[in-house]
């Protein structure tokens, strides 16, 4: 039997990530995106390419494009972010952990960590009954709930997530963090979901 292999981006036939999606990922430059949070660092509208292959990661365990994500992230980072002390993730449930087999944010965070040289740790907990995947905005505003492990000795974190809708998951991230020692927190995701009255 033979298993042909597709990239997650535009379903060309070949293995992993095409280079004509790669390329055309590295090249945007993200100014604003519509009803996205502005405490955010995001680099990609979730749309397009950008979103199949954050699909193609959560849903299909196409690991190998946490890398991609990364890079493309990376590249919207200021000198101050990649000087921080330490990267870290906004976790999924372990509900949906143990569905997936894996948590898409930390791969991507792991990823982000290696690519600018710092440690990467696991300082939040989930702690939400229910997946923030299929709600809508006014529970999403919401948010899940964390619990952070003491941090006193980063003064700086990188907090990763893959997509932002609200802010809501990022900023109760940051508050654990920050409850918990952290003197400043930065909050990451490789996209941003436009709002709906732009989608339209």
């Amino acid at each position: 039997m033979i298993f042909q292999s597709r990239c997650s981006g535009c379903g060309a036939s070949i293995r992993s990530i095409c280079g004509d999606c790669r390329d055309a990922l590295l090249a945007i430059t993200v100014d604003n995106v519509p009803g996205a949070p502005e405490s955010v660092v995001y680099a990609l509208a979730y749309d397009g390419r950008a979103r199949q292959l954050i699909l193609g990661l959560k849903y299909r365990n196409e690991r190998a494009t946490a890398r991609l994500l990364a890079d493309v992230l990376v590249h919207q980072l200021k000198p101050e972010y990649r000087n921080a002390d330490v990267v870290t993730w906004a976790p999924t449930s372990n509900r949906r952990r143990r569905q997936r087999g894996h948590d898409q944010a930390e791969l991507i965070a792991r990823a982000v960590a290696r690519n600018i040289s710092l440690p990467c740790r696991s300082l939040l907990v989930n702690q939400a009954l229910n997946a923030q995947t299929g709600v809508d905005r006014q529970q999403r505003l919401l948010g899940p709930q964390f619990r952070a492990r003491r941090c006193r000795r980063y003064a700086h974190v990188l907090v990763v997530d893959d997509v932002v809708t609200t802010g809501a998951t990022l900023r109760a991230a940051a508050h654990a963090l920050s409850v918990a020692g952290a003197s400043r927190v930065s909050t990451l995701a490789v996209a941003a979901t436009p709002a709906l009255e732009s989608r339209r």
